[in-house]
C-alpha cells in the first residue's frame, strides 16, 4: 500500500479530531478523493473501533471519545 493511503488517513484523523472536515463533499475535495472514497475512509476507520459520528448543525464529523490514530511505526528501547 502507497505511503500516500497512511498520509491521508492521518489528515483525515487530524480533521476529525478538530472538527474541520466539513460535509463529505468538502472532504472529498481536501483529500482530493471522490465522496464515495470518503464514506469508504469513514467506515474503514469505524471497522478499526473510531466513534466516529456526523453532526448535521456544524457538518462535520466528529469523535465521539477523546482519541486519535498512529498510522507510524514507533520503536520502543529494550
Amino acid at each position: 500500500m502507497p505511503k500516500y493511503y497512511f498520509n491521508r488517513f492521518q489528515y483525515l484523523d487530524f480533521l476529525i479530531r478538530t472538527r474541520a472536515t466539513g460535509n463529505p463533499g468538502e472532504l472529498a475535495n481536501k483529500l482530493n478523493i471522490s465522496r464515495r472514497t470518503v464514506f469508504e475512509y469513514i467506515e474503514i476507520l469505524k471497522s478499526l473501533e473510531a466513534p466516529i459520528a456526523y453532526d448535521k448543525f456544524n457538518e462535520t464529523y466528529y469523535y465521539t471519545e477523546t482519541g486519535s490514530f498512529n498510522f507510524k511505526f514507533l520503536k520502543t528501547m529494550c
